[in-house]
């Protein structure tokens, strides 16, 4: 006789169950908590307060930035939007460089707060233009210190014309044209062209470099010598020519000057 059929819990209970899933959290997971608002900082860290003490030279870059930011969006303050932007472009020099109707897509800011921006660089621009016109533009350094601020920022490559008198002062600046991220066209005729009509007793080349690198191309040497040649036939004084570039370690000085170099 066969044995009877084993009973159905037994045969039940030698099978492996899973174990069941866990249940949902009834929570979602802790967030970071929200950066604190400008307002709720102790006094000596609100930029203002701090700007008041202690001076502008004072304050951190994302500080400055606030200041014209003046408010934040609920977890990002003012603050925290100018550590944003800096981060995003690296660079206040670089963040210059960008439109405002880029500047303005970042959360946060809008069409007026990106104009009030862009409104005080260019005061910074012409700031220190103000102050280098007034000096004798005699040193490639002069000219750096002249054009260097607003030049630097240019994402293009733009070529300018500095105008001076016998005394080396200056009458004009005079833009001659703006090319593409690589290089900019200029025919000579177009700088003499400025020379005579402000009776200029000579000029100084100046173009920017947006990779940084004043180094001259190829095309930089072609150009200075055909406009050499040509100031030579109208009896105008070509001075220097002058590549804006960034400082480094190598080039503390950020510029390249044919004249220094000897190739003027």
């Amino acid at each position: 006789m066969s044995p009877p059929d084993a009973p159905l819990d037994d045969a039940l209970a030698e099978t492996p169950r899973p174990f069941p899933a866990p249940p949902p959290a009834a929570f979602p997971p802790p967030s970071a908590p929200p950066s604190p608002r400008i307002q709720d900082l102790p006094s000596e860290e609100r930029p203002r307060e701090k700007m008041l003490r202690h001076g502008p030279h004072s304050l951190s870059d994302p500080e400055l930035l606030a200041l014209f930011f003046r408010t934040g969006i609920p977890g990002l303050s003012a603050i925290d939007i100018g550590r944003v932007l800096l981060k995003k472009y690296g660079s206040l020099t670089a963040l210059s460089r960008i439109p405002a109707c880029e500047i303005q897509k970042q959360k946060g800011l809008g069409p007026a707060k990106a104009l009030d921006l862009l409104a005080a660089f260019e005061l910074g621009k012409r700031l220190a233009r103000t102050a280098a016109a007034h000096q004798r533009l005699d040193t490639p350094q002069s000219i750096a210190d002249l054009l260097g601020p607003e030049m630097r920022a240019e994402p293009l490559e733009v070529l300018k014309i500095v105008l001076l008198t016998t005394r080396g002062t200056l009458i004009a600046v005079e833009e001659v044209s703006r090319g593409g991220l690589a290089e900019t066209i200029a025919h000579p005729r177009e700088i003499l062209r400025a020379a005579i009509m402000h009776a200029a007793y000579g000029f100084i080349l100046v173009h920017n470099h947006p990779s940084g690198d004043p180094s001259p191309s190829s095309a930089d040497l072609t150009m200075t010598r055909r406009i050499r040649e040509a100031a030579a036939t109208m009896q105008i004084h070509f001075l220097d020519h002058v590549i804006l570039g960034f400082p480094t370690e190598d080039r503390p000085s950020g510029y390249h000057s044919f004249r220094e170099t000897g190739l003027l």
